[in-house]
């Protein structure tokens, strides 16, 4: 088993004691992202711009581990509030496309930084 931890300079450094994604052989496990922009700042405006940012990190931790979102095999969206679902899944359809990756979608209590949402995913390359 060979692991890699990933990490690039086009999404928000960890703000804790763990990586932005581990290559695990042929599998990644990406780091729950919240929507913080480089300088580690919360995106201005709602649960639209917040799940935005969250792709567009995650798209960048990907693509330093050598994958993109067509290769996500699994989905894990954390909503500090269920009402927002409706927005959040037509965002995560507009980057999906028709790729459909298994997914859980759970409400929380809170999240770090207390931001509206969070996502992690598992890729297969």
């Amino acid at each position: 088993m060979t692991i890699k931890f990933v990490h690039t300079d086009d999404a928000p450094k960890a703000i804790g004691p763990y990586s932005q994604a581990v290559k695990v052989d042929r599998f990644i496990y990406t780091s729950g992202q919240i929507p913080l922009d480089l300088d580690g700042n919360i995106v201005e405006g709602g649960i639209k711009e917040q799940t935005h940012q969250v792709f567009k990190n995650l798209k960048a931790v990907l693509l330093e581990a050598g994958a993109s979102l067509e290769n996500v095999v699994k989905a894990t969206v954390f909503l500090k509030d269920m009402n927002h679902f409706v927005d959040v899944n037509e965002i995560y359809a507009s980057y999906f496309g028709d790729h459909k990756p298994a997914r859980s979608a759970v409400e929380v209590a809170r999240l770090p930084k207390d931001v509206l949402v969070e996502i992690e995913l598992v890729v297969y390359i």
